[in-house]
């Protein structure tokens, strides 16, 4: 490449960096150093395909694997979680603790090196971080989302670097042409680097008010904005027309948080978005809402847009694209192309052309029916491609409802038939709840997907669980505390304050459990999945304290403080499961998946996870909820953590599916692994934080594999 200034996600830190952290002894010379195989970003490699070309560890001997070492953070992982996929750079491994303190640990014996403290508790999961340097002979440097900021750490010490930013860190909430101090959103998958440029996203409040869902570019040395592409576009903009007039001014989300995969050599960014807020009831926001629910391929340098695919018009069912995309090139019709893989909640592959958007497998716009809802106006069709086939089930039936035992078959059975289940894209009714199948959670999920540039077969794993939600009414009358309630708090704890536990807790007698100073601070810093509500006043605070620990609380003014014409809301998350807490429907609760991108077809499909409590009564192979992505290797393996309920880590062969090595973990391993090679030995390295769903142990533990010596 003609450049005047070359920087490289795969960066060679140099002997200097490595001397100063005194990783690599002075025996070891540069030619050593240079055939360490690192993990250096995010996913792997830009392309995001979690492949790896090591083959040490193979099908062969992959059952000798045995515990290389374990860095135990001393956190115990319940407010965030530890999803973090570290990077590995010239034999240092750097991931964050579960409270978001940044971490550089030797990746040949998990001994600490550095650990940088913020000061800022973190409550949001951080999946990743990103490095880069200016040269091979210059000491890099660590980019880090906590929360709302964007630290930059010397790659050597963990030091913030003062001219970044202000005093080192920039501040997310800026740049949005909204009032930063009444902002709610945070880093959680990284960005990506381009050249000198850090493109980031952000997770967002699933509620109204929520803060547009900007893709932004900033200088990677200064920290200075460099680009914006507005992702609820303004007037004037591509897309204002799929909106409302004023809608960019008071909808929010349309969000890439997610993360993001890049073709470094033609320079083009993929971003996948979520939905727009409020995620269950589009009143305020009738048309197709560009780009929410979109794969969205820009101009890295620049942020113009090149094309874009909306998956999802008018979402109504928080159907976001989850994950990076995947870049790989595959055989289509007699001749290479180079793509882009896409997966998605509902449990559809979406294959494109990566340079001209055209997807390679035809889609097909299905019509579905209208909303019965007064103020709503549904999508009349959305897009599904032909093939591949779906990696989860689409339609629950009574016949596929759950036969564990006689007893919990008919309580499924008579709960089933008082909800609607017609499949995808049925908009939501009020007084009667509807199946998305599969749930809220996927399909897939924040883990991604991995690929096999030998084969184009992408592997991933998937949740096949029903969920159930409907829509209430804001009656006139209903006093401002409770509408307050229902428009923040409802989504995820139900009308009633009853949850949907153990993922989503019932609110009911929380006086018990928590102080009014403690949901204070929940409220104003949020925790997990709950959003931050700063723009909440003091008076507002109060109120939902008051009414969440008596039931009652004093009158105040526009406590809903969401936008006009929001008046239904969620009547809450509500995984469908039996009495004892297991799925309510048959297995597979869990899948993982191997797709051929050259054909469309699967080359296999198993269950994914186990409970142990069912398997030790001869219920196996059940599958299970699983978060956390796979990584596939050039051994023939593919490694994987993921599922919630064993604490497995797992090897499988890549051609069959067979499980090859697996091994329990102190806590689930709820994010992807990695796979690095230091001084011609190869180590596999999951962080496990477990905590999902909630209730289950949790802590903060990196443990990495490798043969014996």
């Amino acid at each position: 490449m003609n450049r005047k200034t070359v920087c490289t996600l795969v960066v060679i830190v140099g002997l200097a960096l490595c001397a100063a952290i005194k990783k690599i002894p002075a025996t070891v010379g540069a030619a050593q150093a240079r055939e360490q195989r690192d993990w250096p970003v995010y996913g792997g490699d830009p392309q995001d395909t979690r492949y790896s070309p090591l083959a040490q560890i193979n099908r062969s001997n992959v059952g000798q694997l045995q515990l290389a070492w374990t860095y135990d953070t001393g956190e115990t992982g319940e407010k965030g979680g530890l999803q973090t996929s570290p990077i590995i750079v010239r034999g240092v491994l750097y991931g964050y603790t579960p409270s978001q303190k940044v971490i550089a640990l030797d990746a040949a014996t998990g001994k600490l090196l550095w650990k940088f403290d913020s000061g800022i508790g973190g409550t949001e999961p951080a999946r990743g971080l990103v490095y880069w340097s200016e040269d091979s002979a210059t000491s890099g440097r660590i980019l880090a989302g906590i929360m709302n900021y964007v630290y930059a750490l010397d790659a050597a010490t963990g030091e913030p670097i003062k001219t970044f930013g202000k005093d080192g860190r920039i501040d997310l909430r800026e740049d949005l042409g909204r009032d930063p101090a009444k902002q709610s959103l945070a880093l959680t998958s990284p960005g990506i680097v381009y050249r000198d440029l850090l493109i980031v996203g952000d997770l967002e409040p699933e509620t109204l008010p929520a803060p547009p869902g900007d893709i932004r570019a900033y200088d990677v040395r200064s920290g200075k904005l460099r680009w914006t592409f507005h992702t609820i576009p303004r007037p004037g903009e591509f897309g204002y027309d799929t909106w409302p007039k004023d809608a960019w001014t008071y909808t929010g989300a349309a969000n890439n948080w997610g993360g993001m995969a890049l073709d470094p050599g033609r320079g083009i960014v993929y971003v996948p978005t979520g939905s727009a807020a409020f995620d269950f009831y589009g009143a305020n926001r009738v048309g197709d809402d560009l780009f929410a629910n979109c794969l969205i391929a820009l101009d890295a340098a620049t942020g113009k847009r090149i094309w874009h695919f909306q998956a999802v018009h008018h979402d109504l069912w928080d159907r976001d694209f989850p994950s990076p995309p995947t870049l790989v090139t595959i055989e289509h019709e007699g001749r290479k192309v180079d793509a882009v893989a896409q997966t998605s909640k509902q449990g559809f592959v979406f294959l494109f052309d990566r340079v001209t958007g055209q997807p390679l497998f035809p889609i097909t716009n299905h019509p579905y029916p209208p909303s019965t809802v007064p103020g709503e106006v549904a999508a009349a069709g959305q897009p599904l491609p032909d093939k591949p086939a779906p990696y989860t089930r689409q339609l629950l039936t009574e016949d596929m409802l759950t036969t564990r035992t006689p007893e919990v078959h008919q309580w499924a059975l008579e709960q089933f038939r008082k909800f609607r289940s017609e499949g995808q894209f049925v908009p939501f009714s009020a007084g009667k709840d509807t199946v998305i199948f599969p749930g809220f959670d996927g399909g897939a999920e924040w883990g991604g997907s991995a690929v096999d540039p030998e084969t184009g077969i992408l592997y991933v794993n998937a949740n096949d669980l029903a969920w159930t939600g409907g829509l209430a009414e804001i009656k006139p009358g209903t006093s401002a505390v409770r509408a307050l309630y229902l428009n923040r708090c409802g989504i995820c704890h139900g009308e009633n304050l009853a949850g949907s536990p153990p993922q989503f807790p019932s609110l009911i007698g929380v006086r018990n459990r928590r102080t009014s100073e403690e949901i204070v601070t929940l409220l104003r810093k949020g925790s997990g999945r709950m959003p931050a509500f700063t723009d909440l006043s003091d008076d507002q605070v109060s109120a939902l304290v008051q009414y969440l620990t008596n039931g009652e609380a004093r009158e105040i003014a526009n406590a809903a403080a969401a936008a006009p014409g929001m008046t239904y809301s969620f009547t809450g998350y509500k995984r469908f499961l039996d009495p004892e807490g297991y799925p309510a429907v048959a297995p597979p609760w869990g899948t993982l998946n191997a797709i051929d991108l050259n054909t469309g077809d699967y080359a296999w499909k198993i269950p994914f996870g186990e409970y142990p409590e069912l398997a030790a009564k001869g219920m196996r192979n059940t599958g299970t909820e699983n978060y956390g992505g796979p990584v596939v290797t050039a051994g023939g393996l593919v490694f994987i953590g993921a599922t919630s309920y064993d604490r497995k880590m797992h090897a499988y062969d890549k051609r069959t599916g067979k499980l090859l090595w697996e091994a329990t973990l102190p806590f689930a391993g709820n994010a992807t692994p990695a796979t690095y090679e230091i001084d011609g030995r190869q180590y596999v390295v999951i962080a496990a934080g477990g905590g999902r769903p909630r209730g289950a142990p949790a802590g903060g533990s990196y443990v990495a594999f490798a043969l014996p010596r």
